[in-house]
């Protein structure tokens, strides 16, 4: 039978009717094989995966296909998205194994979890080279029953490099060059001419571009400011922004940033618009502000259900990847009749013949009429794009993965909060608190998290990135309001990470807590996958910690951190972006105090002031006049002066002489805040 009806992903629910005798991931799945002496069939995928579809309707929707399936394999699918364990493990597998990995992930294991062969998207028939699935499954039966010293090397060695990839020795001596080094190695694999990653599909690689941003701010190297530059005009002008109804896709398939993959994730929107408010407040872009009101709304109308945030739109619609975002010439016409169409068409490329098989993808790279136009012309493009977004909204829209997942919507409430603070809008920061206490109620048990909900359902105990992201929402809540109910979270959420998730032999956290289901491998990650690691970001959340309470005890875990992983990151440097991040925050230590009555004016101009400057790694307190700080704070026995709200800019365990005038503290912050001479924060 097919066992899917009552799970909670709507991923699987979408399988619950197959032919197909699917079983969720867990005990019952594998004491099935166990008892069967059957290998697993396992099938990862996710809601807005498009090949997930196809390979969907063609096999496992085929009566035929599923007969064999369910004769010689107990099948298991797998929601990514829900469970992100899984999912790493195995495509790790993959990649060990000589398959490049993705989705739909297609993946035979022994009844003991351990793999030994491996697809992708596999065809019904033979096509471009790839095998067809009913031919791939009789060669996997035969091989798991004719040849099992063969498996069980495979296996053997599978598990070996799995160990080794996650659990083994890295090390190594932290120094501060180690960040212009990584910068350095990181902007040598981009593309001079388009931005991002250079190859032909282009993902935004966020933490990435991020470490170049930081490195202009912290060297004033032109060449690293050129590279985020041209990685954020086309990510902001090309095919990868929704130019209709807002929103980022996941990644672009061709290198000039022309061409989406149309799918919509909620993770990709909230590191895009955190990392382009950084580049506002250095830069004032008009671009960079028009795209973080515009992200915004789309999250706001598109990506919200209830006080939360789902966590994608699918590409397809009626089986049509894009066809909900596409358009033709005459629908263009048809839909802007009378108000100056063919300006339009010029700024969006539009043409008769369409550059996406026959429609238009719109986009304003290498337009005739390049951005930005006047005031006047940017203003009649608004207008238009919301008679087109009419149109559009006429169209069946894609489906929506409902799913509440804690580690995403903490990047989400980061993004929302810091947007609020920034530009003062108070509508985001509500939006940002309300989403906050939704993954609290929904998610939260105790000082513990669960990793996702739908429909009143949780599932999946929390994983070491929901607790890093949720933290760290919780610290730049902290920041923004004051209200230390977000403080009190964030300690929460950190002791049960270093009670369940900390390894106490290398350092560093477990991506499992030690009380969860066990896994053929207990994967301790520092390598960024769809969001920065755990690792990388509460190297941020414990450096933040130790700013604002004092306690030693949050920076020393931190050192072992940033210890534990420094043999990886010369090697590695190309996924460890957020681990460089998280090292120049951690030894930069930039600590800003405004003490003054939240209700006074000057209060809030000193803080304008602090947050109109670009400072990834600036760590902001707010306190009114009767605050204490602790015993060995830098901050001890300090207030106001004169009567006056007054700020201090604390770095390395020392403070500055009292600033009362905003202008005067802008003015030294304009200075780049370099990170800490010496081998490790203090």
């Amino acid at each position: 039978m097919n066992r899917l009806a009552q799970e909670s992903s709507p991923y699987l629910l979408r399988h619950k009717d197959n032919p197909v005798h699917w079983y969720a991931w867990g005990p019952d799945a594998f004491a099935a094989a166990q008892a069967q002496d059957k290998p697993i069939l396992l099938s990862i995928g996710y809601t807005a995966c498009h090949w997930c579809h196809v390979m969907a309707n063609e096999s496992f929707a085929n009566a035929q296909t599923a007969a064999l399936m369910n004769a010689d394999f107990i099948n298991i699918k797998v929601d990514r998205e829900e469970r992100p364990d899984v999912d790493q493990i195995y495509q790790a597998a993959a990649n060990l194994m000589g398959n490049n990995g993705g989705w739909p992930l297609t993946i035979f294991l022994t009844p003991k979890a351990l793999p030994f062969a491996v697809g992708t998207y596999l065809p019904p028939e033979e096509r471009q080279g790839q095998p067809a699935f009913r031919k791939v499954l009789s060669d996997v039966i035969q091989l798991y029953r004719e040849k099992s010293e063969q498996v069980a090397q495979t296996t053997a060695t599978a598990s070996q490099q799995l160990n080794n990839l996650w659990n083994r020795d890295m090390r190594g001596q932290i120094d501060p060059t180690m960040l212009d080094a990584g910068a350095l190695r990181i902007g040598q694999r981009f593309d001079i001419f388009f931005g991002g990653q250079m190859g032909n599909l282009k993902f935004p690689a966020v933490s990435q571009v991020e470490v170049l941003w930081r490195a202009f701010l912290r060297t004033g190297v032109a060449q690293f400011m050129q590279l985020t530059s041209i990685t954020l005009d086309n990510i902001l002008l090309g095919g990868l922004w929704d130019h209709v109804g807002g929103g980022f896709s996941r990644y672009c398939s061709d290198e000039r940033w022309l061409v989406p993959h149309f799918e919509k994730m909620l993770n990709d929107n909230a590191m895009l618009l955190e990392l382009i408010t950084s580049v506002w407040q250095f830069n004032r872009n008009a671009l960079c502000r028009t795209r973080i009101d515009e992200t915004i709304a789309f999250l706001l109308r598109d990506m919200r259900s209830g006080d939360a945030f789902v966590s994608s739109i699918e590409a397809d619609t009626d089986g049509e990847e894009g066809k909900y975002y596409l358009w033709t010439e005459a629908e263009i016409d048809a839909a802007l009749v009378g108000t100056f169409v063919s300006k339009f068409k010029a700024v969006y490329n539009v043409t008769r013949d369409g550059n996406y098989q026959g429609k238009n993808v719109l986009q304003r790279i290498g337009s005739t009429a390049p951005f930005p136009q006047s005031d006047a012309d940017e203003a009649l493009l608004t207008k238009q794009r919301e008679l087109l977004l009419k149109v559009r909204q006429s169209r069946k829209a894609p489906e929506v993965d409902g799913k509440i997942l804690a580690d995403w919507n903490g990047l989400t409430i980061a993004a929302l909060a810091n947007a609020g603070a920034v530009l003062q809008n108070k509508e985001w920061t509500t939006a940002a608190i309300k989403t906050f206490d939704f993954v609290v109620k929904a998610l939260g048990d105790g000082e513990r998290l669960h990793h996702a909900w739908y429909n009143g359902k949780r599932s999946a105990q929390g994983f070491a990135d929901d607790y890093a992201h949720m933290a760290r929402a919780a610290l730049i809540l902290y920041e923004t309001v004051g209200d230390k109910r977000f403080l009190e979270h964030a300690k929460a959420w950190v002791r049960t990470l270093n009670e369940h998730y900390w390894d106490e032999l290398n350092g560093g956290y477990f991506f499992t807590a030690d009380d969860a289901e066990p896994l053929i491998v207990r994967a301790r990650m520092v390598f960024d996958q769809s969001t920065p690691s755990a690792n990388g970001t509460m190297l941020q959340v414990l450096a933040r910690l130790t700013m604002i309470t004092g306690v030693r005890e949050h920076i020393e875990r931190a050192n072992r951190m940033l210890q534990g992983f420094a043999g990886e990151a010369m090697r590695a440097f190309v996924s460890m972006g957020s681990y460089f991040n998280g090292l120049e925050y951690a030894l930069t230590d930039l600590h800003l105090i405004v003490i003054g009555p939240l209700a006074n004016p000057k209060t809030h101009e000193l803080s304008a002031a602090i947050l109109g400057r670009a400072l990834p790694n600036r760590c902001l307190s707010v306190v009114s006049p009767d605050a204490q700080f602790p015993d060995g704070h830098p901050m001890h026995g300090k207030t106001m002066v004169n009567g006056q709200p007054t700020a201090y800019i604390c770095q390395r365990n020392t403070c500055s002489a009292p600033i009362t005038n905003p202008v005067t503290l802008s003015q030294m912050l304009q200075l780049p805040q370099r990170p800490q001479a010496g081998t490790r924060p203090q």
